[in-house]
């Protein structure tokens, strides 16, 4: 039987969102000093913690209050925000900050007016126009009017952001197969995907220095976005911007510190709000998204073009993830070997979530990729790599089982479909999109010239990659939910 760590016993290896563990700091109050010795502390029945002196007296004591870079911070578990009093990433804070913006409008208090940006990942808009039987393109449309309605002064599409996630994890790639296999030189393969930051974040806290180094250092597109929207789109201005994504996780990962401009202090995404949310949203100020008028995104990356058009969503070939294994194996082959595959055909091994695709000429193996989706396979991957036995040249790692189109803020299914059914149809919805390249997009090449300095340029490494941070494990017998 294999041993798992101390963390994973502790937890529900098939589901990163639901923790057995509680946050262990809220538990650790700082109680007055007082005379005695014999000061004990007694738990009401409403929860409430007292602290019991030896003459009788008693003092309520407060609970901590956490906030997201104490979650990043603390290794006492593994799980999302979802299960902590989170302000700066609340369906309330986003209210409240488009109402303090109509606020300062109605005033005519200009200098005092966010420009709120709202980008919306491919992932939440499907799971909603599943919701609410609708097509993937007319949900886009309905929603850029919701956010309209709610105050944004721009919505936007993530493809572009995507695009460079794709571009920049491939170079990667590249650089590092080529490396080792010129001088010999180890340059940790197999290359990690790096854009799930529940796997990013479980990396860190449980196996921290050991890891890291395999893990890709090209942002996500969630914080690629957030560069575009606040170091190019954003030039002078005070931008507020919201990312709509399908997990909580990414809340957590707008709220790293590695993601803050060093001389405002700003995020690069100040606020993360989930389709689940949205939902509740719609919910409690009674809206029907379906009955919504269409609306447009705006397309402003190239000079005086911020004029909307209405939504025409796009996907990648492969996973509704976003496609990594698939462009980097295809572009890689042909770059790397001369050989064109146009389609790969993946091997499933113990389940449908693991899952291996091999590139051969005369016998030998050339590239072997993998997509290993859920923590039970995410945990067999680090064995392997611990035991020096992974063959892999790269593996596309998603926390969620069947990836991001069943990320842990998705949508719930209705009473009628089950889970199965939902993910099945979500993924046909995905792969019935029109299918867009990196490669083939002008913008993108647009960017890198007038934005970046070229591809190879310092600036494009600074801004398209990041680094990650081992977490020094907690030894207190408090992480324990007992």
């Amino acid at each position: 039987m294999s041993r798992f760590s101390g963390v994973l016993q502790l937890t529900d290896l098939d589901d990163f969102i639901t923790p057995s563990q509680e946050c262990i700091k809220p538990v650790e109050i700082n109680k007055s000093k007082s005379s005695g010795t014999g000061s004990k502390i007694k738990i009401q029945e409403d929860g409430a913690y007292f602290q019991i002196d030896e003459d009788g007296s008693s003092q309520r004591l407060e609970k901590v209050e956490i906030t997201l870079a104490d979650c990043l911070a603390c290794s006492g578990c593994i799980t999302s925000a979802e299960s902590v009093l989170v302000t700066q990433q609340s369906q309330e804070e986003l209210l409240r900050v488009f109402e303090e913006n109509k606020k300062m409008k109605l005033e005519n208090k200009i200098d005092q007016l966010m420009f709120i940006v709202v980008s919306v990942s491919i992932q939440p808009i499907l799971s909603l126009a599943f919701k609410y039987n609708m097509t993937p393109n007319d949900c886009a449309a309905k929603l850029a009017t919701y956010f309209k309605m709610l105050g944004a002064d721009m919505v936007l599409d993530m493809t572009i952001a995507e695009d460079f996630c794709l571009i920049e994890a491939q170079r990667e790639f590249i650089r590092r197969f080529t490396t080792e296999n010129c001088d010999g030189a180890s340059n940790n393969l197999p290359m990690l995907a790096s854009s799930c930051p529940g796997w990013v974040c479980y990396a860190e806290k449980t196996h921290g220095s050991y890891i890291l180094p395999y893990i890709s250092s090209t942002k996500s597109p969630q914080q690629i976005m957030g560069s575009l929207v606040k170091h190019w789109l954003g030039h002078n201005k005070s931008i507020y911007h919201v990312t709509v994504m399908p997990c909580y996780d990414k809340k957590l990962e707008a709220y790293r510190e590695d993601f803050v401009a060093e001389d405002t202090k700003s995020r690069d995404v100040d606020c993360v709000i989930t389709a689940i949310e949205l939902e509740q949203m719609f919910k409690t100020a009674n809206i029907s998204l379906e009955l919504l008028e269409n609306s447009t995104f705006s397309r402003p990356w190239l000079a005086d073009e911020d004029n909307g058009e209405s939504p025409r969503l796009h996907s990648h070939i492969g996973s509704g993830s976003g496609g990594y294994s698939d462009y980097i194996f295809i572009k890689s082959a042909k770059e790397l070997f001369g050989i064109s595959c146009d389609q790969i055909e993946y091997k499933p091994l113990r389940n449908p979530d693991f899952k291996e695709a091999v590139l051969e000429k005369d016998g030998k193996i050339l590239l072997k990729f993998a997509i290993a989706n859920g923590f039970r396979n995410i945990q067999n991957l680090m064995q392997k790599l611990k035991r020096k036995k992974s063959q892999y040249h790269y593996v596309e790692v998603m926390a969620c089982p069947a990836g991001c189109l069943n990320g842990g803020a998705q949508v719930r299914p209705r009473e009628d479909v089950s889970t199965k059914e939902m993910i099945l149809t979500l993924e046909e919805m995905y792969r019935n999109l029109p299918k867009t390249s990196p490669d083939d997009s002008k913008l993108v090449k647009h960017l890198y010239e007038n934005w970046l300095g070229g591809q190879d340029s310092d600036k494009s490494n600074v801004v398209l990659h990041t680094k990650y941070h081992a977490v020094e494990k907690a030894s207190s017998a408090l992480n324990i939910k007992w």
